[in-house]
């Protein structure tokens, strides 16, 4: 089920207070930015007039900058370089508020950083300095003391495995087991051709070249991707397996058998550099915040689709996800909100002076007595949210039967009237919670209603708010419009 904009509203308001630990190969990537317009007189290759240079952290480091974007906590885990690059990337990730107790520094390693020459936006060359030898038992056991150090505490590990000789298999097995033996899902971004030594992790996001090689099976239709997706899990024990295929969108594999094709929102590809980062850090934010395997492939298919359309490693922003989301329903969608995204809106209007009206009901075949109440109820603030039950909700006021609409369509109808500001479904019988969050101003209800019934009249009454009752259309409701139908067509 995709998302849509309310959920992913919600994802990135839970996302603030989320923990997450990144653990892999970090390096620094260089960008040197110029015009190509002449042949070199030494030797037939380019001249690059360099205009601007760029650093960026690379490799794990892009998956951190990813996190931080959406406004995690993040902690950073890996063993760098005692020379200058290394002293860069600490700076930078310092000041990103980055926690790097668990960056490790060894005199006899060299700091990854990769150079690439652009001209036109397009890479010329690139050009790497690096150590690729896997770190010694000496690093391998702080990496693991740190890790399971019972003072760290987070809500999600994320490995970025770019062969750099970090992630060994005693560094990997260590990491994921203490996971598991604390709860909190592993995401793997994998790299090589055996993906045991990722054994037990939550899910893996090879892309699909990366799949082919691990599985040694071409992937050339469903059938071999399917295969190599079985493959792969079967040897892994992961719960579930997503394949990223560039311009053909995303797979996803659930050990229990399930698969899920998802298609590419990219609207124009530049640069697929680093697009793999923005994957595993927006699937396991989502994972993270309480999302199904499923739906947060979904969140990752939108994020990887903007990021490559931006040039070099770049990262994503909530308000970007979002706005990809809500991209086919600019019309309505944007008022629906899930409580905890709505709060945070109504806080902002209330600083800048707005009074907040309310009310609440079922709305089942809006009709002229509907309209003409909501349009007076809006007269009482300078905003309108409704409170609208659930499907669930009204079955139980109002019988099985009912509602005749499911309540996606009844938001987005209401939604759609200029009076109302902003919708929330809610599944409880009264709105009590909806007020207790939002304390607005003025409590709306129908005149049917004397004032001692209504539902949270004594809350808005203790903080100064107060209730309005209004009157509706006669012979207009829900009901008479049912019997009508009955009685013409039955």
């Amino acid at each position: 089920m995709p998302m849509d904009r309310k959920d992913a509203e919600s994802i990135f308001m839970r996302v603030k207070g989320l923990r997450a630990l990144v653990i892999g190969d970090l390096m620094l990537d260089e960008y040197l930015w110029g015009k190509a317009e002449r042949i070199s007189p030494e030797a037939p290759v380019q001249v690059v007039d360099v205009r601007r240079e760029d650093m960026r952290l690379g490799g794990a480091g892009n998956v951190v900058n990813n996190l931080v974007a959406f406004g995690a906590s993040v902690s950073i885990c890996s063993v760098i370089g005692g020379d200058e690059n290394g002293t860069v990337l600490r700076h930078v990730f310092t000041g990103k508020g980055v926690d790097v107790s668990g960056v490790f520094e060894d005199p006899l390693r060299m700091t990854s950083k990769k150079t690439r020459v652009l001209a036109a936006n397009q890479q010329i060359v690139r050009i790497d300095r690096e150590t690729r030898e896997e770190i010694s038992p000496e690093f391998e056991e702080k990496i693991l003391a740190h890790v399971r150090e019972p003072r760290n505490v987070w809500d999600l590990v994320l490995i970025s495995d770019y062969g750099k000789g970090l992630l060994t298999p005693r560094v990997l097995s260590g990491v994921i087991a203490s996971a598991w033996e604390r709860g909190i899902p592993v995401i793997v971004d994998p790299k090589g051709t055996d993906y045991r030594k990722y054994h037990g992790a939550t899910i893996i996001t090879p892309n699909r070249k990366e799949a082919e090689v691990a599985s040694r099976i071409a992937i050339t239709d469903a059938e071999s991707l399917h295969r190599a997706a079985e493959l792969l899990l079967a040897e892994g024990e992961y719960q579930a397996l997503l394949i990223t295929r560039s311009s053909e969108g995303m797979s996803l594999f659930l050990k229990a058998g399930e698969e899920v094709h998802i298609p590419t929102v990219a609207r124009e590809v530049y640069d697929v550099t680093g697009a793999g980062d923005t994957v595993v850090a927006t699937f396991g934010v989502g994972l993270a915040c309480g999302l199904s395997f499923e739906r947060a492939a979904h969140l990752a298919n939108v994020a990887a689709g903007i990021v490559v359309g931006k040039v070099g490693t770049s990262t994503v922003s909530p308000e970007e996800i979002i706005g990809s989301i809500s991209h086919e329903h600019q019309d309505s969608d944007i008022k629906i909100k899930n409580l905890d995204a709505l709060a945070s809106c109504i806080e902002e209007e209330k600083r800048n002076g707005k009074r907040i009206a309310f009310t609440n009901g079922c709305f089942d075949l809006l009709h002229v007595g509907h309209v003409k109440y909501l349009q007076k109820a809006r007269t009482f603030g300078d905003l309108l949210i409704l409170g609208l039950n659930s499907d669930a909700s009204i079955r139980r006021l109002k019988g099985e039967k009912r509602p005749l609409i499911g309540q996606g369509e009844r938001a987005h109808i209401l939604a759609a009237l200029d009076c109302i500001d902003y919708v929330v479904i809610f599944d409880e019988d009264t709105p009590i919670r909806l007020l207790e969050t939002l304390r607005p101003d003025v409590l709306v209800k129908g005149a049917d209603y004397t004032p001692d019934r209504v539902v949270g009249k004594d809350l808005v009454e203790s903080y100064g708010g107060r209730v309005e009752l209004v009157e509706f259309v006669d012979g207009k409701s829900t009901t008479n419009i049912i019997e009508k139908i009955l009685q013409n067509y039955g």
